[in-house]
């Protein structure tokens, strides 16, 4: 065998030895966990063959505690490349199986490599964690590591979209990366994020409590909202980022794609004529809504489980891409709180970040009163979305289907935040609070003096709420002053929505020169 062939050899064993990460055992050790290793999700997530792994034979440098004596090839991380339908994407996966993917140096740099080129390429990053924190070897320098990546997650921030799959535990310092990306997934029953365990917890404040109820998928999905989407299964957890995908563009100077549609856009639904019941104070169910509306009632939602009186998610209207913002009357009368309202102004600076229209869809009574909505900083909070919806300039299209009440009316995509098309339906009540709010203030006096004759007060202020709903609880004085463009029949929804999308394909908005906002926290 001539020496060339000799080395050629070589490097085929070293690729071989390089793929085997920690060893075989510790790969069925995986297995049996009922997870899959790096390997196998960057295989399952990317088009078959696409995949470009870079710094395969990159080993630690640490000789700290006999760390030299344990080498792996590529250390705990696989980083490249790759396609996701035909779509460049760059990737890394975090490798339980060498060092229960601790975080080292060199770790740090694989992984500040690729984000480095994503940003330059203006293509998504995806990150899959699946590790035990920082290598504790490695002392100060894994903790430097994982300090230059969320320097990079804030770079790249609003410019390529960025994407966390939590795949296993997460904890200390390792959350903030997620934290900083725009969506974050998890694994039910195998992965886990908290910034300190349960037995530092336990010794702290005394609290005994495990993995599961302190950072596990359900608790962060529906209690902390610091996930987007939770996945029973690894191949349910992939085919869910691979529908994320489809609906963003690749970078912040890009559109999202577009999809053939064969839904007609004068598709009349009639049920939506008769969708908002007769009493002002019943529910209905704004899914309902989204699902006549949309293109094929394919919705892919956002935080389904946090914050469920708002709804946020992607949908396409005419197979192009937009994120919806709608209020759920089902839930707490869709009434605005800290947590719907940090909820909504994520995701609206996500869509305006990517160039995707935001349409909103309105039935809001107002934000929840109390203090423990007070003292959590409603007002605040309440700012953010404001703020969001007035900082926004991509295409901005906001229908008001039932009430829409004093400042939740000015937050929710009003046209004094520069929303280019305000729809109403015929049932639309726009006014600065309800009826019953509306003439106990307005008639305080007239009530208190009859109430003083004996006369019937509940006839009077029952009378005078009729009147106010007969002038005020409208659409009509809104549209009067130009603040509703037009009211529309309910059927007709889909249509006016996919036709003002294609007036506002062109728009273009500028906000005043500065660094950047300073957008209330």
């Amino acid at each position: 065998m001539s020496k060339q062939l000799e080395k050629i050899k070589q490097l085929i064993e070293k690729r071989e030895k390089a793929r085997l990460g920690g060893g075989e055992k510790a790969i069925q050790k995986q297995h049996d966990k009922g997870k899959y290793t790096a390997r196998e999700r960057i295989e399952m997530l990317l088009d078959k063959g696409s995949f470009e792994e870079y710094d395969m034979f990159k080993e630690h440098r640490c000789h700290n505690f006999g760390m030299e004596k344990k080498q792996f090839l590529g250390d705990g991380v696989v980083a490249g490349s790759g396609t996701i339908d035909g779509r460049l994407v760059f990737i890394f996966a975090q490798d339980f199986t060498v060092h229960a993917g601790s975080l080292s140096e060199t770790m740090s740099q694989k992984i500040c490599k690729v984000m480095d080129m994503a940003m330059k390429m203006g293509a998504p990053l995806i990150g899959i964690n699946d590790s035990g924190g920082a290598r504790i070897q490695e002392g100060i320098n894994a903790l430097a590591g994982y300090a230059e990546i969320f320097e990079r997650n804030i770079l790249a921030s609003g410019v390529i979209p960025q994407i966390s799959g939590i795949f296993g535990p997460c904890a200390g310092g390792a959350v903030y990366s997620p934290a900083l990306t725009d969506f974050t997934l998890m694994m039910e029953g195998t992965s886990y994020m908290f910034l300190t365990g349960p037995k530092v917890v336990k010794t702290v404040t005394g609290e005994d409590i495990d993995q599961e109820h302190l950072g596990g998928a359900s608790v962060h999905a529906s209690k902390s909202g610091v996930t987007h989407f939770t996945a029973k299964t690894e191949e349910e957890a992939i085919e869910m980022l691979k529908s994320l995908l489809s609906y963003i563009p690749s970078n912040n100077m890009e559109q999202a794609p577009r999809k053939e549609c064969n839904d007609p856009i004068d598709r009349l639904e009639d049920s939506l004529n008769e969708i908002i019941p007769e009493n002002p104070n019943a529910a209905y169910d704004m899914y309902k809504v989204i699902g006549a509306i949309i293109d094929n009632g394919e919705f892919f939602e956002v935080q389904p489980k946090f914050a469920k009186n708002i709804i946020t998610g992607f949908a396409r209207f005419n197979g192009q891409s937009v994120g919806i913002v709608a209020n759920q009357p089902s839930c707490y009368a869709g009434v605005l709180d800290v947590n719907a309202s940090r909820k909504g102004a994520r995701f609206v600076r996500f869509c305006d970040a990517f160039n995707i229209p935001i349409v909103s869809l309105v039935d809001v009574p107002g934000f929840l009163p109390g203090t423990g909505q007070e003292y959590n900083a409603v007002i605040l909070h309440g700012a953010q979305l404001l703020y969001a919806y007035g900082e926004a300039t991509v295409p901005k299209i906001t229908v008001t289907l039932r009430k829409s009440y004093g400042g939740s009316h000015i937050v929710m995509g009003s046209k004094q935040l520069h929303t280019d098309l305000n729809y109403a339906w015929p049932s639309a009540e726009i006014a600065v609070m309800g009826a019953s709010g509306a003439a106990a203030v307005l008639y305080a006096k007239e009530a208190k003096a009859k109430k003083e004759a004996g006369e019937d007060v509940k006839s009077f202020i029952a009378e005078k709420e009729e009147e106010y709903n007969e002038l005020f609880a409208n659409p009509y004085q809104a549209a009067k002053y130009g603040y509703i463009d037009d009211v529309i029949e309910p059927r007709n929804t889909r249509f006016r929505i996919c036709r003002a999308l294609a007036q506002l394909a062109t728009k273009r908005d500028a906000l005043p020169a500065k660094k950047h906002g300073n957008i209330p926290m």
